[in-house]
């Protein structure tokens, strides 16, 4: 594999700033400092870019704060079309994104593609949504007065997002926060910025007034977002990422009393029941696992499948997944690109040899590959062990791990047995058993006969130490505005 660059990846890569965006200007970090960004497929730097220090966070949230008050006061209409203009402009160059999540992350470009159809749409429903911010009007109870109960936006916001979904990940948190009138500092991801830099090419094009969203990428996480946070002009924090790091995030936003959306870490069980469908089962289970690598939330991490039909299921899986093709996401027919880095990799084979090393039996993969880049075999394991590490730690990789039950309890009972509650899958061709899962499900959102569930319209987020607060939908926006009631007396 070389690690030449095409003619049209180097074009596209040049194209993309290599500063910080710091009220509407594109500026060095302070010092000069830059970090490397690397293409996963074959280690090779991509692109130098600027190293946000914690001052140029500080000169973000300024930037932030004097935009501020005219940004909550221009029209929703106005907002509106801004967020429209976005779209479209997504729309113009979904090529380019697409490519550029590739280069800097890995996933397959027909993946990549369907993250901008996927991460565009959050601009088009906020869009709509900030003409409909609401409130009410009436009479008290005593009839003595007349009760306005109006929507304000929240102020000042900081993001931080995750490197495995760079496109959509800033779309879910910027779209409602510009909609309900916030403005922005956001810190995207050391390992995958050049996707969220071009799209704020696109906003500062569709017309986003200077310091209404800001741009500080670092090597150096924890140092620029730790005094931001601190700061008592910052009224929101939103972060999708991992518990531990979600928890100590939360520690830090409690001293500000800082409103706070967390999307963090999960442990998607994959129920398969005896009378499920199996060639729907197959073909949900191929999505929920190996889409974006394994290296999602939402991924399927403990597929619970009843021991009538799972021999089965085990085979049927592995067949599809021996026939997929690994490398570079350019190449054509590629379905599994290189995991994220060398830990990644790691991480993958140290769960699949502890489940091995207590009796597991490795159906398909199994292996880190040789050579450049950090890829790992799509994989499947079977007759996994009560108390394998697979079954308790998020996977994040191409690892499809099956375990067996026998009755609906003893399903339910493995499925909720995880401090996680993001996502569940449920395959079952009994309707009421589906609406039983409903309820007997610890998480935020369930897949019925389905493998893939995120949606602009609907509600994103856990339960338990999955998260808190919702990402999309109508919930969203509520995210970003604060509810201000004021009693008007009769006389």
């Amino acid at each position: 594999m070389s690690t030449a660059l095409a003619p049209n990846e180097q074009e596209l890569l040049d194209r993309v700033r290599t500063g910080l965006y710091i009220g509407g200007e594109w500026v060095e970090a302070e010092g000069g400092r830059t970090f490397d960004v690397h293409d996963p497929a074959t280690n090779a730097v991509i692109r130098s870019i600027a190293d946000a220090t914690p001052a140029d966070g500080i000169r973000a949230l300024d930037a932030a704060v004097a935009a501020q008050d005219a940004w909550a006061a221009t029209a929703p209409r106005t907002r509106s079309d801004i967020l429209r203009r976005a779209f479209d402009l997504v729309q113009q160059h979904k090529e380019d994104l697409a490519l550029l999540m590739t280069l800097e992350m890995g996933k397959p470009l027909a993946e990549a593609r369907g993250e901008v159809v996927y991460g565009g749409e959050f601009l088009r429903w906020f869009s709509e949504e900030a003409v409909r911010i609401t409130g009410r009007y009436g009479s008290n109870p005593e009839g003595t007065g007349r009760m306005v109960v109006s929507q304000r936006p929240v102020g000042p916001s900081f993001f931080i997002t995750p490197w495995n979904f760079p496109f959509a990940m800033a779309t879910r948190k910027i779209a409602p926060a510009l909609a309900a009138g916030c403005t922005v500092v956001i810190k995207p991801p050391a390992l995958t910025p050049l996707t969220t830099i071009f799209f704020t090419q696109l906003l500062e094009e569709a017309g986003v007034p200077a310091g209404v969203v800001n741009v500080v990428q670092t090597a150096r996480s924890s140092a620029l977002s730790a005094p931001i946070i601190a700061d008592p002009r910052l009224r929101k924090l939103s972060f999708t990422g991992s518990t531990g790091v979600g928890q100590r995030l939360i520690e830090q936003a409690a001293q500000g009393v800082l409103r706070v959306s967390m999307e963090l870490g999960g442990n998607a069980p994959f129920v398969v029941f005896e009378d499920a469908d199996l060639d729907k089962a197959v073909d949900g289970a191929m999505a929920a696992k190996f889409r974006n690598i394994g290296q999602a939330c939402t991924a399927a991490n403990r597929f619970i499948v009843h021991s009538s039909v799972a021999e089965e299921f085990a085979d049927r899986v592995a067949e599809r997944v021996r026939a997929m093709k690994i490398g570079r996401g350019t190449e054509d027919g590629v379905t599994i690109g290189p995991l994220i880095d060398a830990n990644a990799v790691a991480k993958a084979d140290e769960l699949v040899r502890d489940a091995v090393g207590r009796g597991a039996k490795v159906l398909a993969g199994g292996n880190a590959l040789e050579g450049e880049g950090t890829f790992y075999e799509p994989t499947v394991v079977t007759e996994v062990a009560a108390g394998s590490d697979i079954l308790r730690e998020e996977i994040f990789g191409p690892v499809l791990a099956i375990a067996t039950f026998d009755t609906e309890e003893e399903g339910v009972r493995l499925a909720n047995d995880t401090e996680y509650g993001l996502v569940s899958y449920v395959y079952t061709e009994d309707l009421a058993r589906g609406h039983r899962m409903i309820d007997a499900l610890e998480t935020g959102m369930m897949g019925l006969n389905v493998g893939v569930v995120s949606n602009a319209a609907a509600p994103f987020g856990g339960v338990k130490q999955s998260g808190i607060g919702r990402e999309g939908g109508f919930e969203g926006i509520h995210e970003y505005l604060s509810t201000k009631y004021t009693l008007i007396p009769n006389d």
